[in-house]
């Protein structure tokens, strides 16, 4: 019996020997695995991934306000240089912004680019020549029901009606809209949509509004008009437009027109209304400016408007080469 006892101990201590050794080999063999397996897989992507000095765009596509543009309204000497070497080198450059045709043409001539216009966020599309390409608004009716809601619902809302060539305004005197005016260099013109003859479309209506106020007038327009396309251009400015309508779908519709594969653009944005587009492109740029809430879900982070961030981004991307 006592024999039994001292070999049952003994295969006891044997068995749970041989288990720590057995448990050491199948540690060290997942280990060499994972380590093989994780080094082939980072070694493959890394030598399929294209340095970013060989990324040659064929279109780059650019925001005005905030991004193009410095604070003081301006584009700086070095980001108007590179956009000109670009389109030398047939690079197709595009304008793409909520501002009207009004609001564009102006910095266009300027600083003299050659170059296509996406405006009111997608609602219209001219070529080089100004020629439209591409449009679709909201009819009469409609931005009719719409200004209703929002001087029934949004009382500390100034509502504005953009069509192709004019901007209407409630209240010339209203301190939004003077600083609209300043701010885009264009002129409003008092009126109503009665003025307007019902054949027209209209591209864009604008709301502005206190910053405190934006989030519940947002929310509720989508829920009155979930079939149109809102977007916040920044803290006090909310755009509405047709069904579809931004400036993504805008930025496809011209890249198929001249033939160019999404992955060969660049785009550059600072707010909200541009985000669809920076995921879009091929390479999204967001500008230093830009909220902070925007720039957590972005890996590309330039500098801002007023420290040249378009240039910037052209000469870490080696664009400009």
């Amino acid at each position: 019996m006592l024999q039994k006892r001292h070999l049952l101990h003994w295969l006891q201590k044997k068995l749970c020997h041989n288990e720590i050794w057995i448990y050491f080999y199948f540690v060290i063999y997942v280990l060499f695995y994972i380590q093989k397996h994780l080094y082939s897989s980072f070694t493959e992507r890394i030598s399929n991934m294209k340095p970013l000095s060989s990324f040659k765009p064929q279109a780059v596509f650019s925001d005005i306000d905030g991004t193009l543009l410095t604070s003081e309204h301006v584009v700086s000497p070095l980001t108007s240089s590179a956009i000109h070497t670009l389109t030398d080198q047939g690079v197709l450059f595009t304008i793409s912004s909520a501002r009207s045709l009004s609001g564009i043409r102006p910095i266009i001539k300027k600083n003299d680019f050659h170059c296509c216009t996406i405006a009111f966020s997608g609602a219209l599309i001219l070529d080089e020549d100004q020629n439209i390409l591409y449009e679709k608004g909201i009819s009469i009716s409609d931005a009719s029901k719409i200004i209703d809601v929002i001087e029934k619902k949004c009382p500390h809302v100034t509502w504005n009606v953009f069509t192709s060539e004019d901007w209407i305004v409630k209240d010339r005197t209203d301190p939004h809209v003077i600083h609209e005016e300043t701010v885009v260099e264009t002129t409003s013109i008092e009126g109503s949509l009665q003025s307007l003859s019902d054949t027209l479309m209209v591209d864009k209506i604008l709301c502005m509004c206190d910053s405190e106020y934006m989030s519940p007038s947002e929310t509720l327009l989508r829920k009155y008009f979930p079939e149109l396309s809102i977007a916040r251009s920044s803290d006090s400015l909310l755009e509405i437009m047709a069904g579809g309508i931004n400036k993504a779908e805008a930025v496809k519709y011209l890249c198929d027109l001249r033939k160019i594969p999404l992955t060969s653009t660049i785009a550059f944005g600072d707010n909200y209304n541009d985000l669809e587009m920076l995921e879009a492109v091929g390479c999204g740029v967001l500008m230093g400016n830009a909220p902070s809430e925007l720039q957590k879900h972005f890996s590309f982070v330039t500098k801002s408007n007023d420290q040249d961030g378009i240039f910037q981004a052209f000469k870490e991307l080696g664009v400009l080469n």
